[in-house]
């Protein structure tokens, strides 16, 4: 999907709102807290000064929120269009770094002007510093986590598979990936070295408050930050379980031979350039296979139609089968009765159709271009066909990764002569014993050799053909697989008619 400028401008303002929320809400935490070891660190001189310069002091705390909408603003204002890509898939990290330069002006104004009033208020500024450092350190780390998370987590859910569908991010230069060690230290120094520092806080307050009255704000405070700590390290699981999951299921499908299946992760970090690795490779091994696929079509259709050239009674046997078989596929999958069919089973009983007498190869040329009928044993010999076709094709397939394929190209050439009624060859099988795929086969082939000619007999007519398989329902054929072949009456005739057969 194109991201056109009313998009941009709406997820910017988005991502500048939840820093500033961010901001907000790192900047309540002292307030909130009320914590009397400030009066100890915060001098009674360093307080006369603030409280000397209200106007003063109320212009840098809003300096301090306005410095970072202004830098967000100037980051997502350049429209320039070989910027725009790299720039905005950046936006979570920068605006969350946008955000605490706030924290970074206001330290930087705080240590500048207590060296300046040093001298004259006679003050230790070193307890200031450092607990303005501290203060400071814990707003800005609040601040960063709560907007990083919050739009990285929406960034990669949400706007980047929405806008960015074909992954593959790193090919835009500048282009920051996060890498793993970098979403490790921000993840623990969240869960981990937040919940600790508070802890220390509280402690403070304690020792200040007679040593043994734990003020009920900050147990309330610590409470909340293990809860938030706790669901982070949930997140942190789902952040590294769901890819390793996705990738982990994909291999196995492709394993089995699905080359269609893509990993669908659309982020800048070490997953999604490892999932655009492994999509890429899979679309290679597809064209490949396809390449081979076809090339060992084109072999076999090739032995089968020079196995038909020696036969001088089935010309075009093969292709009106393979076309009969592609009808009959057409009519099946109409019925809630073969709903099992999926389609990779209803393409490769196609491509398996004309393999189906492979086996005749093996036939000597005295019996398979005899002129008029078999003698019994001459008959047992054509038998043979059938076997000796499913070890051809087996051996034909063998280097073929999709082994459904394999297995249905086998059963057809196998036991396409079988019986519903257990008469049949080579196996003597009997109803569903027969394979599905061979079932299908039997039908396409005998049609084709009663409505076609052959030395021995002139062609039926379809009424004829029809009748005959209708009575042979429950003997010869599956009974309702025969019913929806006859239901294909239409389409094979105008099938065999426009072949003029």
């Amino acid at each position: 999907m194109k991201l056109d400028k009313k998009s941009r401008f709406l997820i910017g303002a988005l991502y500048g709102l939840i820093t500033a929320v961010a901001n907000g809400i790192g900047a309540s935490f002292p307030n909130f807290l009320k914590m009397p070891v400030m009066e100890v660190f915060y001098s009674e001189a360093w307080s006369l000064y603030m409280n000397d310069r209200p106007g003063f002091n109320l212009f840098i705390n809003a300096c301090s929120f306005v410095l970072p909408a202004l830098l967000c603003v100037m980051y997502g204002a350049n429209n320039n269009p070989k910027k725009f890509d790299y720039r905005f898939i950046n936006l979570p990290f920068v605006f969350s770094v946008c955000g605490i330069s706030g924290w970074a002006f206001y330290f930087v104004y705080e240590v500048i002007s207590m060296i300046i009033i040093k001298s004259s208020y006679h003050m230790s500024i070193l307890p200031v510093i450092l607990t303005s450092l501290m203060y400071t350190s814990l707003q800005m780390m609040m601040s960063f986590s709560l907007a990083f998370f919050t739009m990285e987590t929406l960034h990669r859910r949400v706007i980047l598979p929405k806008y960015y569908a074909e992954g593959h991010l790193e090919k835009f230069e500048k282009v920051k990936g996060k890498s793993l060690k970098f979403i490790f230290v921000i993840f623990y120094i969240t869960a981990l070295i937040f919940p600790l520092i508070y802890v220390s806080m509280v402690y403070l307050t304690t020792v200040v408050n007679n040593g043994l009255v734990v003020e009920k704000t900050c147990v309330i405070v610590f409470s909340i930050l293990v809860v938030v700590s706790v669901a982070i390290t949930f997140v942190l699981y789902d952040y590294f379980e769901n890819p390793l999951k996705k990738l982990q299921e994909a291999t196995k499908k492709i394993e089995k031979g699905n080359y269609d299946e893509r990993v669908g992760i659309v982020t800048t970090d070490s997953f999604g350039v490892l999932a655009d690795s492994f999509n890429d490779m899979t679309d290679s091994l597809k064209a490949k296979n396809k390449k081979i696929l076809s090339i060992q079509n084109s072999i076999v259709t090739g032995m089968a139609t020079m196995v038909e050239s020696r036969d001088n009674s089935t010309g075009g046997h093969i292709k009106r089968t393979s076309d009969c078989v592609k009808i009959f596929i057409e009519e099946l999958k109409k019925s809630s009765d073969f709903d099992f069919m999926t389609p990779s089973f209803c393409e490769s009983m196609i491509k398996a159709a004309p393999m189906h007498d492979l086996g005749k190869i093996a036939v000597d040329d005295a019996i398979l271009r005899k002129p008029g009928k078999f003698t019994d044993e001459e008959y047992e010999i054509m038998k043979s066909h059938s076997a000796a076709g499913a070890k051809i094709v087996a051996n034909v397939l063998q280097e073929v990764d999709d082994l459904e394929f394999k297995q249905i190209a086998v059963n057809v050439a196998h036991y396409h002569h079988e019986k519903y009624d257990g008469k049949g060859y080579p196996c003597g099988l009997k109803g569903e014993e027969i394979p599905f795929e061979a079932r299908i086969m039997a039908l396409a082939d005998v049609f084709d050799a009663l409505v076609s000619k052959r030395c021995y007999k002139d062609s039926f007519s379809y009424d004829k053909a029809f009748q005959i398989i209708e009575e042979s329902l429950g003997t010869h054929f599956d009974p309702l697989l025969g019913k929806a072949f006859i239901a294909c009456r239409k389409n094979l005739e105008s099938l065999y008619n426009n072949d003029n057969v």
